[in-house]
């Protein structure tokens, strides 16, 4: 994502934070985690030896031997194809993605914003999540599946390799809903930083 695609999605938040009292922050993660699972197949692979020398005649030396190769192998194999998370359940990168949402609200300052109506858009483009998280102020208000739907046109936009439209209309979509349930008071002022957070 270029300048001028943040700057769009960051024009998109003022334009809808102009309709409410809220405040919208976007949040791009390239990746939630690293994870970072090549100790665990490495412990893992120590365990080969084992069934070998309880089960066959052969020495010592060539069964240690043949737990270093498949030690390397399992090593490359993941360096290589193992990036980015590809043996990692979804419900995993989807807890680990949900958790960096929730820090990421609380480090933008949206707990601080005035009645409460801190509003945080975020995408984990590797973990193909997205997510709206509210504050106090607007829970409850709006039902969550209202935020689902504008959730799902984000990534169906994303998957079409669309990202910055889809953003856009998501934020133009959850400024209309604001609007409704958080409507712009007369002394409403810009709390925080329209600009998109790429992390």
């Amino acid at each position: 994502m270029d300048e001028q695609d943040r700057n769009a999605i960051a024009d998109a938040v003022r334009k809808a934070e102009s309709l409410t009292a809220a405040e919208i922050v976007v949040v791009i993660d390239h990746a939630a985690s690293s994870y970072r699972t090549v100790p665990v197949v490495m412990a893992l692979s120590l365990l080969v030896p084992w069934p070998l020398l309880a089960m066959t005649a052969t020495s010592a030396p060539r069964i240690f031997l043949t737990q270093l190769v498949c030690a390397a192998l399992l090593l490359c194999f993941l360096l290589w194809y193992g990036r980015g998370g590809r043996f990692v359940p979804g419900f995993i990168k989807r807890r680990r993605a949900h958790d960096v949402a929730l820090r990421e609200f609380t480090a933008r300052g949206l707990t601080r914003t005035r009645g409460r109506t801190g509003v945080l858009f975020y995408v984990a483009i590797q973990e193909r999540y997205a997510e709206i998280l509210v504050d106090t102020g607007l829970d409850g208000r709006i039902d969550q599946t209202v935020w689902d739907g504008i959730i799902e046109s984000a990534l169906l936009a994303a998957r079409e390799n669309r990202l910055r439209d889809g953003l856009i209309d998501a934020v133009q979509a959850v400024g209309v809903v604001l609007a409704r349930h958080a409507p712009r008071m007369a002394d409403d002022i810009d709390e925080l930083p329209n600009k998109v957070v790429i992390l």
